[in-house]
């Protein structure tokens, strides 16, 4: 099973939520199945933003999650939604690179940004998925706050994210399993094309 079959069984066996089915197709109408994570960090290959969605959503669920306590709709949307905001972000261009065996300078593809919506990146993702359904504080709380102190808000002195981990365990365990996701299993999964 690719990570695409993955993310869509995952997503249709837990997200039930009114406008789930919407969100899912207009998923499918963007890149976000074969964009990139990021531009050269992590999963900077095709496909690599689902690939990314699913790792974060299975290390949130299998270390974090707590029977009882823990919803499984919550998981899946915030493990699997929180970089929505990535869809129609990334733009493949050509740069010029010296291949040290030929001395010959190649052109080699690469990620570049371009954004057409700057909305921020925690607060786009909660205004994409909430065109489609209706997110609980928590899971808004969560995606918002992801990227913990990596967002420029969380840099500037702000305690609105001390706040949000005190008050929503969940935010803490998405921004855990996207730190290990990103920084640990995922090092070394960037190639061009």
């Amino acid at each position: 099973m690719n990570a695409k079959e993955e993310f869509e069984q995952i997503f249709t066996t837990h997200i039930n939520r009114t406008g789930s089915r919407e969100l899912l197709d207009w998923l499918s109408t963007t890149d976000f199945f074969t964009a990139p994570a990021s531009t050269k960090f992590h999963c900077a290959c095709l496909s690599g933003l689902v690939q990314h969605s699913v790792n974060v959503y299975r290390l949130m669920r299998e270390k974090h999650f707590e029977e009882g306590k823990d919803s499984e709709e919550s998981f899946a949307i915030c493990g699997l939604l929180h970089d929505v905001c990535k869809a129609q972000y990334y733009k493949t261009s050509t740069k010029n690179v010296k291949n040290e065996e030929t001395g010959a300078w190649e052109k080699k593809p690469f990620y570049m940004v371009e954004d057409s919506f700057p909305y921020g990146h925690g607060e786009k993702s909660v205004f994409l998925i909430e065109r489609f359904l209706r997110l609980k504080p928590s899971e808004a709380v969560a995606i918002r706050w992801h990227m913990g102190g990596f967002d420029d808000t969380a840099r500037s002195g702000n305690f609105a994210i001390s706040h949000a981990y005190q008050k929503y365990p969940i935010a803490v365990k998405l921004h855990l399993a996207d730190l290990e996701s990103t920084y640990l299993r995922e090092k070394g999964t960037s190639s061009a094309h």
